[in-house]
């Protein structure tokens, strides 16, 4: 019985596993360019449906296909819920007056020339506290881009800084998720995985924080703006919202709950509860009312077109268009992992690298790739992390180099990617998407300066043999007891790997 499953279920060659890779890009490519339609759930279905087909041809049936469909989705739910928890935040902070507050003392406290570098900061600091980029994001981030259409610093400016510091800042926090998977699924802890990310982290922020701060310059005139634009947004705040430093009380409780490691969700949650009590006392909403700007989403009308524009959004239903892109992404993700294709073209790469600076350059690139392909940050660690792990083993070389390249990969290259469950979570959230700037406001991408750096940064470290830590005599016995495969070359020949000497790793 077990031959005859073995013969069924057939691994797909090299071609076969890039047919639903390539026809899916082929589609994306259509929709988003010849079509100009930002809108990539069909094409990643079209993918879906392809990659089923070919896990048909492979012996598999359907159910086999939908078992990893649903196994990437069920691994993912929490961020989905996280999703959900931050649109209700977003609209029940709106109506409480927190997030105009924080724009109001924004406008008024921030020097226009630094606010995108004192953006980057503060996302940073936040994130790293919540241990959420998409938290962050949603709360912050949103506050943050009001402040910034004050100073009439371009949409696309404010979102790069704030994408910078928030993920930046979710990447070495050891209350974010994606920041304890990757030294799971590779064999390291996250304290060391941390500290091992700053050779990156550090001057990759301090590039981004420069370019920020000249743009700052740049960008806004020495008056701040338009100083009559900015006292029209603050005295339309004040009308409509009552304005006060208590406000800010619902996003310092979910603060110090993340600080207290209290798990995301239930932090979130609190917030829109803090939130709730705070618009009842301050701005007299009723509970029925609360009830729809948790669900629906807040909704004003000042006659001020960049409040209007910022304040008009939240709630469950605005998270719908990102959730069901996210949850089609992760069927697609799903479904190439369990035919065997995602394996079956990372094994073909493997089999050309044998030296560590190729190997370590192909598992961000790898970690990048599944980013574009499968839409899916979770998927981009774990996979890459799972497969190249003994390869590490194999050539002496720490894990910890691993970890930090798949967490460079995975976590900062998602919100690049406008399919990605991370990109599309930041274009819908800070309001990237809409409008007739829907396109040009995609340069969020290559502003988001800190992202893209550190693993660039990394490549090159790798490169050189700078910050590539070798496998410590503790690294290596915890392999053993684990019942790891690890290397059986001599000192002599590990050291070789690093220059390529060193064909084949055992693994």
């Amino acid at each position: 019985m077990t031959t005859l499953q073995n013969a069924v279920h057939k691994k797909p060659s090299l071609g076969l596993a890039l047919v639903p890779v390539i026809l899916t890009l082929i589609v994306l490519g259509v929709q988003l360019f010849y079509f100009g339609d930002f809108t990539p759930h069909i094409p990643l279905a079209i993918g879906l449906a392809i990659t089923s087909l070919v896990g048909i041809k492979l012996g598999f049936s359907w159910k086999d296909v939908e078992e990893g469909v649903f196994h990437v989705i069920h691994v993912s739910l929490p961020s989905v819920s996280v999703l959900i928890c931050v649109g209700m935040i977003i609209g029940v902070w709106i109506a409480s007056g927190t997030v105009p507050t924080l724009i109001y003392y924004g406008l008024n406290i921030l020097s226009p020339q630094i606010f995108l570098a004192a953006a980057m900061i503060l996302c940073s600091v936040v994130s790293l506290s919540l241990g959420t980029s998409w938290g962050t994001v949603g709360t912050v981030g949103l506050a943050l881009m009001g402040i910034g259409a004050g100073f009439d610093v371009p949409m696309y400016w404010t979102a790069g800084a704030v994408v910078s510091g928030a993920f930046f800042g979710d990447k070495v926090s050891p209350l974010s998720d994606t920041t304890n998977l990757a030294p799971a699924v590779t064999g390291t802890d996250v304290f060391s995985h941390i500290k091992n990310m700053m050779p990156t982290t550090i001057p990759s922020m301090l590039i981004a924080l420069g370019v920020y701060l000249v743009a700052g310059f740049t960008l806004v005139h020495a008056e701040g703006g338009s100083f009559a634009k900015i006292q029209k947004i603050t005295a339309t705040l004040d009308a409509n919202f009552t304005i006060s430093a208590w406000l800010l009380l619902p996003a310092l409780i979910v603060i110090v709950l993340a600080v207290k490691r209290m798990p995301p969700i239930p932090s979130l949650f609190a917030g829109v509860l803090a939130g709730g009590v705070a618009a009842m006392i301050t701005q007299g909403a009723t509970l029925h009312e609360l009830f729809t700007y948790a669900n629906s989403g807040y909704s004003i009308e000042t006659g001020i077109s960049e409040i209007d524009s910022l304040l008009n959004r939240g709630g469950i239903q605005s998270m719908m268009w990102t959730i069901s892109l996210v949850l089609i992404a992760l069927g697609f993700g799903g479904a190439l992992e369990k035919t065997g294709c995602l394996e079956t073209i990372i094994s073909a790469i493997m089999t050309k690298v044998s030296k560590f600076s190729a190997v370590q350059t192909t598992a961000v690139c790898t970690s990048v790739a599944t980013n574009l392909v499968a839409g899916d940050p979770y998927l981009s660690i774990a996979l890459p992390g799972r497969m190249y792990a003994p390869v590490y083993r194999g050539l002496g070389y720490s894990t910890l180099n691993l970890s930090r390249g798949i967490e460079e990969g995975g976590t900062l290259v998602s919100p690049l990617v406008p399919w990605n469950a991370g990109g599309a979570f930041v274009i819908s959230a800070l309001g990237l998407g809409v409008g007739a700037g829907a396109i040009e406001n995609l340069l969020y991408i290559p502003l988001a300066i800190a992202c893209w750096l550190s693993p660039v940064i990394g490549i090159i470290y790798a490169q050189t043999g700078l910050f590539s830590p070798k496998a410590t005599d503790a690294e290596r016995a915890r392999w053993k007891a684990k019942g790891e495969a690890i290397t059986n070359f001599s000192d002599a020949e590990i050291e070789a790997a690093g220059d390529g000497k060193v064909s084949q790793p055992v693994t």
